[in-house]
């Protein structure tokens, strides 16, 4: 059995790796590149495997950076089967389509001014249309059964706790008269995510490919972090403000909304309590994202999926995505108007790391106000503009404009979707037969770096972290058996080109609204 790693290798994002074994070579997960210009242009390069020997993939879960190059795959041949989760199927029949219009948006900027230029118009990695085809290669799987993909391939999904339909990938795989076990970690959630499950522990395996995202730190605790929360929106209401939240529209849009719902069942019976409750009751509160709207409709018809609370406040009758003042703005039009307004609210919007969408528009008019907070619930990428604003900048450029940050920013890192260090401890310990071998990927350096330490000292477990391109054979003495050449393409121009791609974006972004 060997697993070439094709993505996510000492990054958060592309997450794409090949195994081969038993005489079939399949994926587990392609997604997009996200983050700077130089990472998003790995996009538009060629998949380092021939995509006609790919017998089937497995995808772990909806998000982009995990699916988004499906439809490029669809695009070059790929016919084969695409197995995931039910919820998993159901969400990437609104992400894909909505990642196409955004490829095809992007593209169209471009080719206005290669037009002015008299030069060749570039073509989307892939469009609306070609994405919606995609979709007709999933099958959807529940979790918790052991699939026969071929008599010497089996496959089980568990629920990984990350988002709704996520999954941790167990992977028989039997060649040569030996049976060999190799799982992969998806996104690990934490055991205290509102609405979802804990992740599913692993009893054994014989090779680990792990995400490590936050393997050099600790998320503040649940009770914390919902008072935390409360503390935040209503200083900034009683002071006239509006909150901003950027948050990733499938997953941190639908736990936000479920713990508004769940203030009023709070134990504090105090005075103070019950004037911050009325006070954010009396406060509107608007998602604007169409894709954020459309995935809690995804949520709503899969409740069967939520944690037993979750399930208990459903059998009551409580819907955990609803409540008084919750508004959804679905046009252009409904979304300017909230910028229009001098009353305070509640704004959720995508993206989460305010590259790209409606958010930045909430920032332009809100990063500048002193009486506003913008408070972040997510992972934010390094070269990103979310990552600036969290890291201190006092001063931030928005649509080629330079605004002053005033606003109050706060960022409550117990929100994210991905286990911390305690939590992938935690996930390596709960194995009855420990891994063989651990392969790290889906983090940065200094991250994998602290978590590779932390295992090694606490288990004696080998860990290795992966570069791109290299293929593992996996058997009693692993090795290296191949490396894909790396053009290197980074220059001084290319670094010109990363700042004017920016620039493009705030640009185009500008154009839409």
């Amino acid at each position: 059995m060997k697993v070439t790693f094709c993505g996510a290798t000492k990054t958060v994002t592309g997450s794409n790796f090949l195994v081969e074994g038993a005489g079939k070579k399949f994926l587990v997960d392609c997604g997009l590149y996200q983050g700077g210009a130089k990472d998003e242009i790995k996009n538009e390069e060629p998949f380092p495997y021939n995509i006609n020997e790919i017998d089937f993939m497995l995808l772990t879960h909806a998000h982009i950076d995990h699916s988004g190059r499906i439809p490029k795959l669809y695009k070059e041949g790929y016919r084969n089967p695409i197995y995931a989760t039910n919820a998993t199927c159901d969400l990437c029949a609104i992400m894909l389509p909505d990642s196409g219009h955004i490829q095809e948006t992007e593209t169209e900027w471009k080719n206005r001014k290669r037009i002015r230029r008299g030069e060749e118009e570039l073509v989307p990695i892939y469009d609306a249309e070609t994405a919606a085809k995609s979709l007709e290669l999933f099958k959807g799987e529940p979790y918790n059964q052991i699939i026969e993909l071929d008599d010497d391939i089996h496959v089980r999904f568990n629920d990984a706790g990350h988002m709704l339909g996520s999954s941790t990938i167990e992977i028989w795989i039997r060649e040569n008269g030996e049976n060999k076990k190799i799982v992969f970690s998806g996104d690990l959630g934490n055991n205290d995510i509102p609405l979802l499950a804990e992740p599913t522990m692993i009893q054994d395996a014989d090779f680990l490919v792990m995400e490590s995202t936050y393997g050099n730190r600790l998320h503040i605790k649940n009770e914390n972090k919902a008072k935390t929360f409360i503390n935040i929106v209503t200083d900034t209401i009683k002071n006239g403000g509006t909150v901003v939240i950027p948050s990733f529209a499938v997953g941190r849009t639908q736990e936000i909304l479920y713990e508004l719902n769940k203030i009023k069942d709070s134990e504090d019976d105090s005075p103070e309590f019950e004037r911050k409750y009325r006070l954010l009751m009396n406060t509107p509160v608007y998602v604007d994202s169409p894709l954020a709207i459309s995935a809690t409709e995804v949520f709503k018809e899969n409740m069967d999926l939520f944690d037993e609370e979750t399930q208990e406040l459903i059998k009551r009758g409580d819907n955990p995505l609803e409540f008084p003042g919750l508004k959804f703005t679905q046009t252009v039009e409904e979304s300017k108007a909230l910028n229009e307004s001098d009353e305070s609210a509640i704004i959720i919007s995508a993206s989460g790391m305010c590259d790209v969408g409606r958010i930045k528009h909430h920032l332009k008019h809100n990063i500048w106000n002193p009486k506003s907070t913008i408070l972040f619930v997510g992972y934010q990428a390094p070269g990103t503009l979310g990552y600036e604003i969290v890291n201190g900048a006092k001063k931030v450029t928005i649509f080629g404009e330079e605004f002053a940050v005033n606003a109050r920013i706060e960022y409550i890192e117990g929100y994210s979707g991905h286990a911390d260090q305690e939590w992938l401890m935690n996930f390596v310990y709960s194995f009855y037969n420990k891994p063989k071998h651990i392969f790290l990927v889906h983090g940065e350096e200094e991250s994998q770096e602290v978590l590779r330490n932390k295992i090694l000292e606490n288990t004696g477990i080998g860990v290795t972290i992966p570069e791109y391109g290299e293929t593992y054979q996996l058997d009693d003495e692993l090795r290296i058996v191949n490396r894909i050449k790396i053009k290197k393409t980074l220059t001084l121009k290319n670094e010109v080109l990363e700042r004017l791609e920016k620039l493009k974006d705030e640009l185009a972004d500008m154009e839409v609204m």
